[in-house]
């Protein structure tokens, strides 16, 4: 085979720009540290970088993002839970002193003045929020646990679901003195042989006080539900609940908790007392409601600051009073159901956790209307000393006749039984609150425990993921990076060939067929 000058010059260059790529090659992998430039210098390991750089990227989401964000969540939560304890703490230290002690009528207004403030802080801490949402309001983080102002423009239809045990066995004063009516002008239709006592009654107490009433145009609705042998609910072929028993605003009696008769019904009657929320009912309507779960339906629209929103904890419907026009409010209600709403993070992969808290987990109804029996009770006790004074300071009059003045010691007289009866009745009252108050703190202590618990699993698994988000760094690293001594040391001998290479074609370039004519 003949070989020609340009033969020789063909495979001169082609060798020289050979070893001049290697060079270059071996010089990005130097100036970059990575091992391959392009996916095509080695797929398979172009296809694990991509792998391992996918994955480091979503634990560096769980690590760096999700899980900060979730832990400053839950310790806010846990914080706001912490205060709420410890309010309660102190509402149970005061119902302490008020069932225990011999308070004078200025410790027992302190008392309540204190009990009101602690049950609106309760409340406000409710209201907790972190970076503008609400922690305590499920999926509703826009809006409030609780009324921030008094609250004249919204209107709710509130079902709320009950059970048995909620009806309470209580103990009322009737036919208190009716001192009010007493004048020494007229101090003989003074009746002061009807004496206070003491009854039983049974009572369902709503969430809500200041209730629209049924001379307002309200609905009420007392159902006990039809349950199946599984304990569901039976469902008519429209989806609804069958009702075994109910009672509507037609069958219940509408009065104010002021009027004589409001805690004494009659065996088959029902009182619906609007201003104070309760329900009262006679003994036979009570043994239909003693063994079974049941609902109420009612209207409330005036709420006050630190109220618990109702959509929150029942199934309701809100309506805005704003809106003139009663058929455009109905169209533009807003239907609420009380359901578990739980807002999960992705903490790693396919692992969530929920984060929060939900009011009615913590925050109850139950504690206001506690201290609104403490409240209400003390109030009566005030109210019967003060009018024992009011008979006192009267009786000093020198211009009295026998007959008045022994008018005036006879209603001493039952007003003292009144004071005693409604003594015992206050005294109740706290002893109830204490029981009360433990449970509302062994709630808020659970609730606490339960974002403890979470927290520190999220403690474990972000420990893990740094853990994990080292090693993946590691691999991505012993996958992609270049070896740097071994680069410098082979660009060194491919530079070495490089210009053994050049001398060589510089040696057989120079010798032509000229150099021997």
């Amino acid at each position: 085979m003949r070989i020609t000058n340009r033969m020789m010059t063909n495979n001169m260059l082609y060798n020289i720009n050979s070893n001049k790529n290697k060079m270059n090659s071996l010089e990005e992998k130097y100036a970059t540290g990575l091992a391959i430039q392009r996916p095509s210098d080695d797929p398979i390991v172009a296809v694990r970088a991509l792998k391992l750089r996918t994955n480091l990227s979503e634990l560096n989401q769980y690590y760096e993002k999700n899980i900060p964000d979730a832990k400053s969540w839950m310790e806010t939560t846990e914080s706001a839970l912490k205060v709420t304890s410890e309010i309660i703490t102190k509402i149970h230290t005061y119902c302490v002193q008020g069932a225990n002690d011999t308070l004078t009528e200025e410790d027992r207004r302190s008392i309540a003045i204190n009990l009101k403030e602690l049950r609106s802080q309760v409340y406000q801490e409710g209201n907790a929020n972190y970076a503008g949402r609400y922690l305590f309001t499920g999926y509703k983080t826009n809006t409030p646990l609780v009324f921030g102002d008094e609250c004249h423009t919204d209107h709710y239809t509130i079902t709320e679901t009950m059970t048995a045990d909620q009806v309470e066995i209580s103990k009322r004063i009737v036919d208190n003195c009716p001192f009010n009516t007493f004048s020494l002008d007229d101090y003989d239709s003074f009746d002061t042989e009807t004496r206070p006592n003491e009854i039983t009654v049974y009572r369902l107490r709503l969430s809500y006080n200041n209730l629209k009433s049924v001379e307002d145009g309200a609905d009420i609705a007392l159902k006990i539900p039809s349950k199946l042998d599984d304990g569901t609910y039976e469902l008519d072929d429209e989806g609804n609940r069958i009702y075994t028993d109910e009672f509507t605003e037609n069958d219940m009696i509408t009065m104010s908790s002021t009027d004589p008769a409001a805690y004494k019904p009659e065996p088959d009657e029902i009182h619906f007392l609007a201003d104070t929320g309760e329900i009262i009912m006679g003994s036979d309507v009570y043994s239909q409601f003693r063994e079974s779960d049941f609902e109420i339906t009612y209207e409330k629209q005036d709420f006050e600051k630190n109220e618990l929103r109702p959509e929150h904890y029942f199934d309701c419907v809100k309506k805005d009073l704003t809106i003139g026009d009663e058929t455009e409010r109905d169209e533009r209600a807003i239907r609420f159901t009380a359901e578990d709403q739980k807002i999960a993070f992705e903490i790693n992969f396919n692992q969530q956790m929920a984060i929060n808290i939900q009011g009615r987990e913590a925050y109850r109804h139950s504690l206001g209307r506690i201290i609104d029996d403490i409240v209400q009770a003390i109030g009566d006790v005030d109210r019967v000393k003060d009018e024992m004074e009011e008979v006192k300071l009267a009786m000093k009059d020198d211009t009295l006749t026998d007959e008045q003045r022994n008018k005036l010691s006879e209603i001493l007289d039952v007003l003292n039984t009144e004071l005693d009866l409604k003594d015992g009745i206050m005294r109740q009252a706290y002893s109830k609150a204490l029981t009360g108050m433990s449970q509302e703190e062994d709630r808020v202590n659970v609730a606490t425990a339960d974002i403890g618990t979470r927290y520190n699993r999220l403690e474990l698994t972000e420990s893990r993921l740094s853990t994990q988000q080292t090693e993946f760094t590691d691999l991505l690293s012993q996958n992609e990076d270049a070896d740097i001594v071994d680069t410098v040391v082979n660009y060194n001998a491919m530079q070495t060939v490089y210009n053994a290479s050049l001398s060589s074609a510089a040696k057989v370039v120079k010798n032509t067929l000229l150099d021997f004519l």
